[in-house]
């Protein structure tokens, strides 16, 4: 993740912005952008944040 803004609000809305425009699910960001994914989850899960696969994206 080291690409990716630290704050988890930015990273937040780094993340939503790309699933919404440039990939279909969480497991394709991730593996494009060399991401582990349950350090994804884990950082923003520790903000409040849950990933909804239904609307792929983080709320």
């Amino acid at each position: 993740m080291e690409n990716l803004p630290k704050d988890p609000y930015m990273l937040l809305s780094v993340i939503n912005m790309k699933l919404r425009d440039e990939f279909s699910s969480l497991d394709e960001l991730c593996k494009t952008l060399d991401v582990d994914k349950d350090q994804l989850i884990h950082t923003l899960s520790d903000a409040g944040f849950a990933y909804d696969a239904n609307n792929n994206r983080f709320a």
